[in-house]
């Protein structure tokens, strides 16, 4: 599977366009790390645990975003992105999303 942030992908051309692929994840903090975190925050530097729980986060919702790409018989996903939002307090979605197609 060939994922790019390009509406083009060079050498291919894109035959047919195939819809929306997302994956998203809901995660919210856990209790031990705000422990650290809060007294890094007093300290400063990076929040190393809070970096790791977003990239893990991120990994998820890209390899979710490639499964419904392959449901939908892709061979790429085109202008790939990806948001976060606030769910509630403590909690954040990572959305991943782009355009499944097919490739020649």
């Amino acid at each position: 599977m060939i994922i790019t942030t390009t509406e083009n992908i060079p050498g291919k051309e894109i035959k047919e366009l195939l819809g929306i692929a997302r994956g998203s994840t809901v995660r919210t903090r856990h209790i031990g790390k705000d422990i650290f975190a809060g007294l890094k925050n007093i300290v400063g530097g990076e929040i190393s645990e809070y970096t790791e729980l977003l990239a893990l986060s991120r990994e998820q919702a890209l390899q979710r975003m490639i499964k419904d790409a392959e449901r939908l018989g892709a061979d790429a996903i085109v202008n790939v992105r990806l948001n976060t939002s606030a769910v509630m307090q403590g909690s954040s979605e990572i959305l991943a999303y782009g355009t499944a197609v097919k490739i020649g």
